[in-house]
């Protein structure tokens, strides 16, 4: 067994970890609306036709941000269909994902629901077939209280009270070719700047998303961030990140070192927007959206067959991926990085929530299930909220075809002052050795391990099933705890821990 050590010391903080870090996020997209979250006539249907196996499942996440209704399907979304009469919207053809899109549910029912397991809204406008007016029509329609045309269609419509949508994306991906009415950096930033400040004058207190690059191989990264944010610094709070991985390849190890280059894109666009504040001689700093994050690749065959070969169904089975246990360790990868540069990333979205490459799934007339990638985010979500903090990580490393240097264990500690609690977080990536973790904690006395939550599965290609939970944590008790303050805890080979610590 190889050892490992890391140093917790109390006063070396990152930032206080916004809890919108662990949102998720649903897209007009396969089966994450229709027969995810809504499916009238299901067995646990509620009185709004709302899945509430589904609802027990988001609220187990404790989910505190939800983006819609895109993603790409945002790039050619008219708000107007989705609201009213639910028998007076119309049918559209929807040409992200060449399907048809019958307005069920819209902009009045997906509010309804996120109030129902806790969540805000973070509503996309469509920056691609549409433009500013679009967007503030949307805006006043949501957010005004009365006297104006799009407010009072909202009460004509049962809705009295605005829905208070804080949070804002200008668009999707618009730096992608694949984007219903891409644009160049300069087009995107100029309209973008212009959208931000109208809608600012509507009302002030909304906080909006520029759109930065997809992922780190787009050819115009990092230049559109550089062009799009020196149009629109000042009228923005946020600029977006995309990343998916996957292990086309076969080669885990590989896989298991992707984080590294979502902790680059970090590390790149935080150095970007800090260039572009020095140009332009601004005061703030701009935050972080990492809006869609994932593992995607299990579904392209089959996903692209049904899009050429059987296009425009409603509700089709698209985009989902059935999750393996080594894409639940990425997924715990990922969610340390987020909470490493908490100082700056602000919100997160994992992509998505319900049957679209999701951590939850639904059989049609059965039960709601978790996917492998579902425990990581719930225990970040539950035992990640506090300070994250700055430990000093000594690691044995290896190489991978791609990576060079890579700590085979990867890590975060999290302070919960409210209760006494630090939380460990740590996944040993190797696929050939236990690592056995010694966790200074004597800036914290007193502290003894209370849990030692793990994920680990000799089969990395095992995945869950509405049958059967292959993949599930358990708790062990294996460390062993010295009198200055040391914890030495067994990190099997490819798994996810999570060490809490009461003080």
């Amino acid at each position: 067994m190889k050892n490992a050590r890391l140093t917790v010391e109390k006063d070396f903080t990152v930032s206080k970890i916004d809890p919108r870090i662990y949102g998720s996020f649903v897209e007009h997209l396969g089966r994450a609306v229709y027969g995810g979250v809504y499916q009238p006539g299901h067995p646990t249907a509620d009185e709004d036709g709302f899945r509430r196996d589904v609802m027990d499942l988001v609220r187990e996440l404790q989910i505190p941000i939800i983006r819609y209704p895109g993603g790409n399907f945002v790039s050619n979304f008219y708000w107007e269909d989705s609201v009213g009469p639910v028998e007076l919207r119309p049918k559209r053809l929807e040409l992200a994902w060449r399907s048809t899109e019958p307005n069920r549910v819209g902009i009045a029912e997906f509010s309804k629901w996120c109030k129902k397991v806790g969540a805000e809204v973070m509503q996309a406008v469509n920056l691609g077939t549409r433009g500013i007016d679009a967007a503030c029509n949307l805006l006043e329609y949501c957010n005004h209280p009365f006297g104006s045309k799009y407010s009072d269609l909202r009460i004509s419509h049962g809705a009295k009270e605005p829905f208070g949508v804080k949070v804002w994306c200008l668009g999707n991906e618009m730096d992608g070719p694949w984007q219903t009415g891409h644009k160049s950096a300069a087009e995107y930033g100029r309209l973008a700047d212009e959208t931000a400040k109208a809608m600012k004058q509507i009302d002030p207190s909304i906080e909006l998303v520029l759109c930065g690059s997809s992922n780190t191989q787009m050819p115009t990264f990092p230049e559109w961030e550089n062009t799009a944010l020196t149009a629109a610094y000042d009228s923005v709070d946020y600029i977006s990140l995309h990343q998916y991985f996957g292990n086309r390849d076969g080669d885990t190890a590989n896989f298991l070192a992707l984080s590294d280059e979502m902790d680059r894109f970090i590390r790149t666009v935080v150095a970007t927007c800090d260039f572009v504040k020095a140009k332009r001689r601004a005061k703030k700093d701009m935050m972080l959206s990492f809006d869609e994050w994932n593992v995607w690749f299990h579904s392209d065959a089959e996903d692209a067959d049904t899009m050429r070969n059987r296009p425009w169904q409603e509700a089709p089975h698209l985009l989902e991926d059935r999750y393996t246990f080594e894409d639940a360790l990425l997924v715990g990868l990922m969610l340390i990085a987020l909470m490493r540069h908490s100082d700056r990333v602000k919100i997160a979205c994992m992509a998505q929530l319900v049957n679209v490459i999701a951590p939850i799934m639904t059989e049609e007339n059965g039960p709601a299930w978790r996917q492998t990638i579902f425990y990581p985010l719930l225990h970040a979500s539950k035992y990640g909220r506090g300070t994250a903090l700055m430990p000093v990580l000594a690691s044995p490393k290896h190489d991978t075809k791609d990576f060079s240097d890579v700590t085979d264990v990867a890590s975060v500690a999290v302070w919960n002052e409210a209760a006494q609690e630090v939380t460990v977080f740590a996944v040993n990536r190797s696929v050939e050795d236990d690592v056995a973790l010694t966790v200074d904690l004597r800036s914290f006395p007193g502290a003894r391990l209370v849990e030692h939550i793990r994920l680990a599965n000799g089969d990395l290609k095992a995945a869950n099933s509405a049958e059967k939970q292959n993949v599930a944590p358990e708790t062990v008790s294996a460390a062993e705890t010295d009198e200055a303050g040391n914890a030495r805890v067994p990190l099997v080979k490819c798994s996810w821990n999570v060490l809490r610590f009461a003080v």
